[in-house]
């Protein structure tokens, strides 16, 4: 039988005044009158306290055709809304009762009914998977074959949302692996004469592309041969899914399109000129991800001459686009920032330790630890929409990085007629963004023509009579060459390039104040403390714009002040430069009310100003101390009263708090002993061990790495009564998939350690399997590797006959992990805690002798007894292995037995390594 649906359940019949009421209720769910709406919701919502309600949904939905096509319409969505949020609780027979209606009327005269049949469906299957509903994707493919092209249309879009949504499932051996039946029957619909149905089958088998299940793999001939078939389609969206299959193969089976890889790129290379800016953008989202693939390269150096003026066409300005922009604009000049113009920000908690910074890391569940914005963002328009425009630079880009300077000869002539001045200022603009799109894959070929290229832009971004939008590409242009430029003597190119962002930066159009904002910012990263010789000018500068910027480009500036304070650091602490500095943003601190979410940003700059400063922000602590206090008391206040009437209190802001949280840990940081009497006169401790316990991982996150600043700065006794409780909360996060949270977790348990050293063995073998555990996850973050390895490091020092017995498994991970971090005091401990424990377990680390000697290697100054440490453990291993060292000791790589015999680390010329 078919499923729930050949045998209609039909013992249940409404109450006809009961169905009398909803129908009312449904019919007035058109009216405009101020009030209705909500008083329906309300009454609909009772209704959810009455077993049968849904079958009365279902019966309207399904089985009153004669109703208006609304009234059906609002009752299956309302159906679907009561599936979402109360399926698990619906009787067995109510939910019976609704698969076996609702497939009834898939093939449904109007329209909105069948795509409301295709949300019930999927909303069903969302709660039981495919698992629970046996035989649905059979039903829905026999459906395929009905005379009635409503009955296909209502199938087929049911299907394309379960492929979208369940892809992975139907390969599943509990729902019957459907996906062998699926492809070839949507492979089939390729030659329907119906254009949506075209484009429908070809995007529901696209999804399988990625995890290529066998009942994908087995069709795939029958598959390409669709999609050549395809890709001449007269509908220009059937062709945007041929364009999408096949930039889904080259990203997961490239291989399949090796054979037909010229045809491919020459298609690809066509339709990317197409005049439907959809279609070429389908098209073009192929070319970065060829340009990587190597055994494509011979065909794309083919197309290189082709290619190149192409992708340059497509990085220029439509005329719509720009008559959008120059209305927005002019618009945008006359008004205040709106709220909605602010693009959300959303504060990244402290991330601790690592490579001997504190910095702000990925959310928790990303692996990646780089997550600063896209330096690379090939476009300056406020448009957060990818389009053909980005696409384009984003492919001219990559090419670079893998052709380099083989496209420059193709390419520089074409930059070079685009930028003449008697173009207009798109075709100049597009000839700019080339320059700073091929910047770094073509930085060696490029950097002959720069001492012409730089003087030319810096002459554009001083032009005040040129187009605000060409002045903005030429500041991150300028950006991309901030390192050639440092590379030269300073007053060539770095004072000039300063002077005029700078001059950009109090430009009077909002665009222009915003790239030379950002890009001021890379600047100042490369430059680091060759800025100080202009670091008055700059901070006059900022200070100037402070006043000047409304809120959307404030949060630039407030990001190009941290940025300056990492790269200056304590130098920002000269009394002259902090009496320019401070009293704006003091100014600034003192007008915001504390639920005011611009105060955010603020706390997140004077975090940085605070390390930055050290004992020079000492004067504005105690206020900016006591302030964070307050947020943070008041945040967990809200929080009580939230909990206990989650109805009548809304949940607290809790951004405040983390931004409380993390200034004082940068107030700790920056002022180390300093910071005590502020902690002591506080209730801090007691605060922190409710924080440490919070349900939201950012307030963990930052509530851990305020308890490892807090125990360098703060007198150990004092925080006693705390510690034992703050140790088995930390333990209980050193979870790996929330990444910061744990990495800050480690840090902590090993700062806290090697200052109560006695009072932690008993949590040593714990922690220790737990960060076996993490050190050996793969593909492991890189701040959170570094981090567990000098806690293990650590844990061997104050307990080495504890951890030494489970060295051997992690000894390799941990020497590859600290071999990439500087010199500095947290890995000083954690080497010490090593050779202590390689001394008592020195037989079972021998076969990892080459990744010991080439972490030591790593060092460049280690504290004399230090280095004596490492002399003694070599020279152990060699005496050990007698005649055997020479020759296992010429197996090393070259460049590490050159570091070790006569580097500045270990030579030592009555003592050498080999005889």
């Amino acid at each position: 039988p078919l499923p729930y649906t050949a045998q209609r359940t039909m013992e249940w019949q409404p109450n006809q005044e009961g169905l009398a009421q909803i129908v009312g209720l449904l019919r007035e769910c058109r009216s405009t009158v101020p009030g209705v709406q909500l008083r329906i919701q309300q009454q609909l919502q009772t209704f959810n306290t009455i077993r049968d309600y849904n079958n009365y949904l279902v019966y309207i939905f399904a089985r009153l055709k004669g109703e208006q096509e609304f009234v059906r319409t609002v009752a299956g969505l309302q159906l679907k809304n009561n599936i979402k949020d109360y399926y698990t609780s619906m009787a067995p027979e109510v939910r019976t009762f609704i698969k076996s209606d609702v497939l009834g009327v898939i093939g449904d005269s109007a329209t909105t009914v069948r795509r409301t049949v295709s949300s019930i469906v999927t909303t069903i299957v969302n709660h039981e998977g495919l698992e629970g509903w046996p035989g649905l994707i059979q039903h829905l493919v026999e459906l395929l074959h009905n005379p009635d092209q409503n009955v296909v249309d209502g199938s087929i879009n049911t299907i394309s949302i379960l492929c979208e949504d369940h892809a992975l499932n139907m390969d599943s051996e509990g729902a019957g692996r459907p996906v062998g039946v699926l492809v070839p029957q949507l492979i089939a619909l390729f030659r329907s004469p119906n254009p949506a149905h075209r484009k429908i089958a070809i995007a529901s088998v696209n999804q399988f592309v990625y995890e290529m299940p066998q009942g994908m793999l087995v069709h795939m001939d029958a598959y390409l041969r669709g999609v050549f078939f395809l890709s001449n389609d007269t509908n220009t969206e059937v062709r945007r899914k041929v364009c999408q299959a096949f930039v889904a193969l080259m990203e997961s089976r490239a291989d399949f399109l090796v054979p037909h890889m010229r045809n491919v790129i020459q298609y690809m290379l066509h339709t990317t000129q197409s005049k439907d800016p959809h279609v070429a953008l389908d098209a073009c989202e192929f070319w970065p991800i060829v340009s990587e693939y190597g055994p494509a390269k011979d065909n794309i150096t083919e197309v290189l001459t082709s290619l190149i003026p192409v992708l340059l066409n497509g990085m220029v300005y439509g005329e719509d686009d720009v008559l959008a922009m120059e209305a927005e604009e002019e618009q945008e000049a006359q008004r205040q920032d709106a709220e909605k113009d602010i693009r959300p920000r959303f504060h990244q908690s402290r991330t601790a330790g690592g490579d001997g910074h504190t910095n702000n890391d990925d959310d928790d569940d990303d692996e990646d630890d780089d997550d600063d914005e896209d330096d690379d963002d090939e476009d300056d328009d406020d448009s957060n929409e990818w389009n053909l425009r980005k696409c384009s630079a984003a492919s001219l880009d990559v090419l670079a990085s893998h052709f380099q300077d083989q496209i420059l000869p193709v390419l520089l002539p074409l930059i070079k007629e685009r930028i003449e001045p008697t173009n207009s200022w798109v075709a100049r603009e597009s000839g700019i963004l080339a320059l700073g799109a091929i910047a770094e894959g073509c930085n060696l070929g490029i950097k002959q023509y720069l001492p012409q290229i730089v003087p030319f832009l810096l002459s554009i971004l001083n032009d005040k009579t040129a187009k605000s939008f060409l002045r903005g590409i030429t500041c991150w242009t300028l950006s991309r060459f901030s390192r050639w430029v440092l590379a030269q003597p300073l007053d060539v190119y770095f004072r000039p390039m300063l002077e005029a962002l700078c001059a950009s930066i109090l430009d009077d159009n909002k665009k222009v104040q915003e790239t030379a904002c950002s890009a001021f910012a890379t600047l100042e990263e490369v430059a680091q403390t060759d800025i100080l010789p202009y670091l008055t000018p700059v901070l006059q500068t900022l200070v100037t714009a402070f006043s000047k910027y409304q809120a959307k480009n404030l949060l630039i500036l407030y990001d190009s002040i941290m940025t300056l304070s990492d790269a200056v650091g304590n130098e920002l602490s000269r009394p002259e430069f902090v009496a320019i500095l401070m009293p704006p943003l003091i100014a600034k601190w003192n007008a915001l009310d504390d639920q005011d979410r611009s105060l955010l940003p603020l706390l997140e700059t004077l975090t940085s100003i605070s390390v930055a400063m050290g004992q020079g922000f000492a004067p504005f602590a105690p206020p900016v101390y006591a302030r964070c206090m307050k947020l943070i008391e008041t945040t967990l206040l809200a929080q009580h009263m939230h909990a206990q009437n989650p109805a009548g209190v809304d949940a607290p802001d809790k951004d405040f708090m983390v931004c409380g949280l993390d200034l004082i840990s940068g107030i700790c940081e920056g002022l180390g002993p300093g910071a005590e009497p502020l902690v002591l006169a506080s209730t801090l401790p007691v605060l922190l061990n409710e924080c440490m316990k919070d349900a939201a991982l950012d307030v963990r996150q930052s509530a851990f790495a305020l308890v490892g600043d807090l125990v360098k700065s703060v007198a150990i006794q004092h925080l006693a009564l705390y510690l034992k409780e703050y140790v088995v909360v930390l333990v209980a996060n050193l979870n790996p998939d929330h990444i910061s949270v744990c990495n800050n977790s480690s840090w902590a348990l090993g700062e806290i350690a090697i200052r109560i050293p006695d009072d932690m063995r008993q949590f040593v073998p714990q922690i220790t399997e737990l960060l076996i555990r993490v050190m050996n996850r793969l593909n492991l973050n890189r701040n959170l590797l570094e981090n567990t390895a000098i806690t293990l490091g650590r844990l061997g020092l104050i307990a080495p006959e504890i951890v030494a017995p489970h060295i051997e498994s992690f000894i390799q991970n941990w020497c590859l992990a600290l071999r990439q971090i500087r010199d500095n005091v947290e890995k000083d401990s954690a080497f010490r805690g090593m050779i202590r424990m390689i001394q008592l377990n020195p037989n079972v680390v021998v076969k990892y002798l080459v990744y010991i000697c080439d972490a030591i290697a790593s060092w460049y100054y280690p504290k004399d007894d230090l280095r004596e440490m490492f002399q003694q453990v070599l020279h152990m291993y060699k005496s050990g292995m007698g005649e055997v060292w020479n020759q296992y000791y010429a197996t090393f790589p070259a460049q590490l037995r050159t570091v070790l015999q006569v580097g500045k680390l270990l030579h030592n010329d009555h003592n050498e390594l080999m005889d």
